[in-house]
């Protein structure tokens, strides 16, 4: 039994529209694809290419000569189509129709989802054989969709409601947030050097202003390594240019100098 709906193209005629239709059923975890009359020699390097590694789902679709013939072993079966076609059947959005797919299949019916040919879509008749209308929230404008596109709207819709859309990675940290005593020593730091500097203007706001500085700082939710960037970035503001190594031995030798120097001039 298939753990999704089986995915149906009538007369597809471009191997690389089958293709890309094959990969994004095997991006939502659909595998079964059923062919209904495609043009001859659809299975080519072109097709292969644009499946890009879903092989498995081009090699494991099944072909017929008719929709009545493909359809014929499925309890229900949707028609996707942008234009109402008047036959009174029930029309569902891509997220009702995946739930109700979803249902249908949890109690063991075997369910399959239509789609039409490249330029003209499925006609009335292949509707006809079908139990209901799945159609998306598109511009009326321009509703125009992508046989791929099509199939990749359905797969995630499906996704979705068998609650399989589990992301593949999440935000990660490198480093643990930092500890409050560290964030409100850096927090005086700051008002400390900021006060230097005449920013508290006019000193009867600096209590407000220093306020708003903490909010705007703790808002970003800080680590460990943004705590220490930060109050690296007001020490050398503050200081000035970080003396190289090299010169800072020769400033220190220097003054060491100068010291002894000194003491051998009192004695």
């Amino acid at each position: 039994m298939s753990k999704g709906p089986i995915i149906i193209l009538v007369e597809p005629q471009l191997g690389e529209n089958i293709g890309m239709a094959a990969r994004a059923m095997a991006n939502f975890g659909l595998h079964e694809l059923r062919l209904v009359r495609p043009r001859e020699n659809w299975l080519n390097q072109k097709t292969e290419a644009a499946a890009a590694g879903a092989d498995f789902v081009l090699h494991g679709a099944t072909l017929y000569d008719s929709l009545k013939e493909a359809i014929a072993d499925l309890n229900f079966v949707y028609a996707t189509t942008a234009r109402e076609r008047g036959q009174g059947k029930p029309v569902h959005g891509p997220t009702d129709a995946a739930s109700n797919l979803k249902i249908r299949i949890d109690e063991g019916e075997k369910v399959g989802v239509l789609f039409g040919r490249e330029r003209t879509g499925l006609e009335n008749s292949d509707i006809a054989l079908t139990d209901a209308i799945c159609t998306y929230p598109i511009d009326p404008g321009f509703s125009s969709l992508n046989l791929s596109q099509a199939v990749l709207i359905m797969g995630y819709a499906f996704r979705l409601a068998g609650n399989d859309a589990t992301l593949p990675f999440g935000q990660k940290t490198r480093w643990p947030p930092a500890e409050r005593g560290a964030v409100l020593n850096f927090f005086d730091y700051l008002d400390e050097k900021l006060e230097e500097r005449g920013f508290f203007r006019p000193a009867n706001k600096k209590h407000r202003m220093s306020m708003n500085l903490r909010n705007i700082l703790l808002r970003i939710g800080m680590d460990e390594q943004d705590l220490r960037t930060l109050r690296g970035m007001i020490v050398r503001l503050v200081e000035g240019p970080r003396v190289p190594y090299s010169k800072q031995r020769k400033r220190e030798a220097a003054e060491k100098a100068a010291r002894d120097t000194s003491q051998d001039d009192e004695t």
